[in-house]
């Protein structure tokens, strides 16, 4: 049987103490009423059970932080008492497990329906809608509308109100989802951010929103309870690919650094893809970060110990092996062998 010295290792980041080195990626479950965005308990007892198995840092489906945020059916939000006391709930019955729980707050902006956010208009940073459809919706996107200087300030207010809203739920902390096409990437990215004003520009520029929205977050809960999330490329979305991937690292952790954030999340679907010559996306997110790093990309237990010792990352999230298998830790201790994830089986319950 492979030891797995790492995985199992405790460690602090921030102001998060993990029982292990490992993660529970953040995924879209849309489990949640859809009226009101509250989690039930069927979602409380989902994450308690990871919990008890011993995961270092459960990461939350995204959270959004306002009506308009919305991009999916059922999915749940930060932004009313209602969902506060919902998220309670799950909080507890982490903690009760020793666990640590973080929640995603998401903005998806163009990646959006009327319909979904009670009549009103997807917002984005330019008026420039995205090819395809809505997930589990199967209607096209919207022309989104594109957002005032006054109103990119409101939304801003909105992920700040939203962590601090975590926190009064019993969140250890929050994940900023600045990743993989959605409101934060979509200012990121030169594809969906055609703007003159200080928000667009070169990519240094149109990392402005986004570390505004990194010092508002930092602002209300601190920087050791901060995560930001980013990533590469848009995994069905070739347009979000960085031209450039050695320079856009450099650009994103110079961006980091100014905000003081303490922990990044760099994300792509393989960890072991090579983005730049003989580099993966976290070889080149430890050139120019000391901080910690959290890894995520089709990992198993070998590749994610194996990234460990490295160094390249210092907590290995899981997704799909921890949707299919809550005891995930438990059979990789004991050589057992995991339950295979089935989209069929297990997109449409909560295991």
């Amino acid at each position: 049987m492979a030891s797995y010295n790492k995985l199992f290792e405790p460690v602090k980041i921030g102001a998060f103490e993990l029982k292990t080195r490992s993660a529970m990626a953040p995924m879209t479950r849309s489990f949640s009423n859809d009226e009101t965005g509250v989690p039930g308990p069927e979602v409380a007892e989902y994450y308690r059970k990871r919990a008890e198995d011993g995961i270092g840092l459960i990461i939350t489906e995204g959270v959004v932080i306002s009506s308009r945020a919305k991009g999916n059916p059922g999915v749940p939000g930060l932004f009313t008492q209602e969902q506060i006391e919902g998220w309670k709930k799950v909080t507890e019955a982490v903690h009760k497990e020793g666990g640590t729980i973080a929640a995603q707050i998401w903005h998806v902006g163009r990646l959006s329906h009327p319909e979904l956010i009670v009549g009103q208009t997807p917002e984005a940073p330019s008026a420039i809608a995205a090819e395809g459809q809505v997930p589990r919706f199967r209607k096209p996107y919207a022309v989104p509308e594109e957002l005032s200087k006054e109103d990119v300030q409101k939304v801003v207010g909105q992920y700040a109100q939203a962590a601090k809203n975590a926190i009064e739920a019993g969140f250890d902390g929050v994940e900023i989802h600045g990743a993989h096409g959605y409101l934060i990437d979509q200012f990121n990215s030169y594809q969906s951010n055609k703007r003159e004003d200080e928000y667009g520009g070169e990519l240094a520029e149109r990392l402005t929103f986004m570390k505004q929205v990194i010092r508002a977050v930092i602002d209300e809960i601190g920087a050791d309870r901060t995560i930001i999330r980013f990533s590469a490329h848009k995994v069905d979305a070739p347009d979000y690919r960085w031209e450039d991937a050695d320079e856009a690292m450099r650009t994103y952790t110079e961006a980091f650094k100014e905000t003081g954030i303490q922990i990044i999340h760099p994300s792509i679907m393989d960890a072991e893809e090579h983005i730049a010559e003989n580099q993966t996306l976290y070889d080149l997110a430890r050139k120019y970060w000391d901080g910690p790093i959290i890894g995520v990309g089709s990992l198993d237990a070998d590749k994610a110990e194996a990234m460990l010792e490295k160094g390249v990352m210092d907590v290995a999230a899981f997704g799909r092996p921890l949707i299919a298998n809550p005891d995930f830790l438990q059979k990789v201790r004991e050589g057992k062998e995991l339950t295979p994830y089935e989209p069929k089986k297990h997109l449409l319950e909560l295991v």
